[in-house]
């Protein structure tokens, strides 16, 4: 990326959504421009988990908005990012589907502790460079980020599901502020976070830091009556709850700095940030300037200069569970080679169609590089258990959608495909799949394969089929692997899909 470029993060927030755009200035983003709409999505989920149909609304006519700002923008230049909220959605894909219709790019619900990663990320890369071992909290609408780290490198990262939201809604229901309801919210919020006393403990941080909502808001409204600008400590939150307990609700709340979007989950916030101080033993906490949306900025800057964190990831996992890296890259290199000798017209159309393969070709690569992750749990269903590993893994900077792709690919590698059949509709998908699963017959003996002449094309000339070509002579050269051709051709037949193999 050249200096001037602008990047834009929207940050899909469960009390509000925020976009952020920025220009690249010698390795630096400086903010160009800044949107934030309280959607309270985080309030909008049911008991049986499902957003209602007014929280959708709210979040789709803010996105609309945001679209406008970004029109223009490449993928490249774009990340949106969704958390707690909809990663408990259980109809979380309807409002996607429409959600990124209107934004114009993918929308990545990501797991708690790439949340986690992405705040360090932009608190870090705001803050002035020293030697300091930071503690980083960022109290959600729904979740709690904690975050250990040392300049821009994150050691411990941790997301509990402990919210301003949830806990306004659960212990101060209509704003009520009693001394008894922030008792049992404090109680409340030791009891899911008191583990931290383990992994985050006072010796092993200098500087606390605090980020985003609540404990901006805090700082806000000490900082207006007086209080040192830019902390918070014990003495200053005391008086904060004394004055919600001596106001009774949100709506008598008399407060310089207070904003109208704070009031209603500023309770639920406060207990928490209390809870948060005792357990760890903060003195005072430093307000942070940057947070997720900032952070997912600067992984854009470092996706684009191939400092991925998703390779580094990739090997990591390798190298956990024993994979045999020869075979692995063998396989890799093999299904990139034959995904780029698939006709692309079977795809579908996109503006930036270069981009989109480029995109598809490294998923490929990823997944050919994790397909035998499940062999060190089992030998006869090792792509099953490669499938849960990474359904169920928390890998820094893949979304879940990111790593439910990758384990399909996994899990539908080798055996029947009526277990992809909902994906088998995705002809993308299905070029990934067709790829890998060539890669992994021709790989078979665990030897370089041999390709000279080896094409693939339509079949018949439709767009839902592929043909098979070797040269003369190579079946009898390979017959094994043209046996398992045959036999791959047999398992399309049971699909939408079919496949066939011309040999000489």
């Amino acid at each position: 990326m050249k200096n001037g470029q602008l990047l834009a993060a929207v940050d899909l927030g469960s009390n509000s959504f925020r976009l952020e755009i920025g220009h690249l200035d010698h390795g630096q983003i400086r903010r160009a421009e800044y949107l934030k709409e309280t959607v309270r999505q985080g309030s909008g989920l049911d008991g049986e988990r499902n957003l209602s149909p007014v929280a959708m609304q709210r979040g789709w006519d803010c996105l609309a908005r945001f679209a406008e700002r970004i029109a223009g923008f490449k993928p490249g230049q774009v990340r949106a990012v969704a958390t707690q909220t909809l990663r408990e959605a259980r109809n979380r894909d309807f409002f996607l589907d429409k959600a990124q219709q209107i934004l114009g790019f993918p929308i990545e619900v990501i797991s708690g502790r790439e949340e986690a990663r992405l705040i360090y990320a932009g608190v870090s890369h705001l803050l002035a460079q020293s030697n300091e071992r930071r503690l980083v909290v960022d109290i959600g609408g729904r979740s709690t980020e904690l975050i250990l780290g040392q300049g821009y490198q994150a050691h411990m990262l941790e997301s509990y599901r402990v919210g301003s939201v949830a806990w306004s809604m659960k212990y101060f229901p209509e704003g009520q502020f009693t001394a008894a309801a922030f008792e049992m919210a404090e109680v409340a919020a030791k009891a899911i976070l008191d583990e931290v006393l383990n992994t985050y403990r006072r010796k092993d941080w200098d500087v606390a830091y605090g980020s985003s909502g609540t404990i901006g808001a805090v700082v806000d409204i000490l900082e207006a009556a007086g209080w040192p600008s830019g902390l918070v400590r014990k003495d200053g939150l005391q008086w904060l709850k004394d004055k919600l307990i001596k106001a009774g609700n949100a709506e008598s709340l008399k407060l310089d700095g207070i904003k109208e979007d704070r009031r209603p989950v500023i309770g639920g916030g406060l207990a928490i940030l209390c809870a948060l101080f005792e357990l760890l033993e903060i003195d005072e906490l430093h307000a942070a300037q940057g947070a997720l949306r900032q952070g997912a900025l600067y992984d854009l800057l470092d996706r684009d200069e191939h400092a991925d964190i998703r390779e580094s990831m990739v090997d990591w996992l390798s190298k956990q569970f024993g994979i045999d890296a020869t075979q692995a890259q063998r396989v890799s290199q093999t299904a990139t080679e034959l995904f780029e000798k698939i006709p692309p017209r079977q795809l579908k159309p996109s503006s930036e169609n270069d981009f989109d393969i480029e995109r598809l070709e490294r998923k490929l690569a990823w997944a050919a590089r994790l397909h035998e992750v499940g062999k060190h749990i089992s030998h006869a269903d090792y792509h099953k258990h490669g499938a849960y590993i990474l359904d169920n893994a928390d890998l820094p900077g893949f979304s879940m959608p990111e790593l439910h792709r990758l384990s399909q690919l996994v899990l539908g590698h080798r055996g029947k495909l009526r277990k992809l059949e909902t994906h088998l509709n995705e002809p993308s998908f299905v070029h990934q799949l067709f790829a890998l699963r060539l890669a992994v017959i021709l790989c078979h003996a665990r030897v370089d394969p041999d390709l000279k002449g080896f094409e693939l094309g339509d079949h018949e000339g439709t767009v839902t089929g592929f043909t098979i070509t070797t040269r003369k002579g190579w079946a009898k050269q390979w017959p094994q692997s043209a046996h398992l051709l045959r036999e791959e051709c047999i398992a399309w037949q049971k699909t939408t899909w079919s496949v066939a193999y011309n040999c000489q």
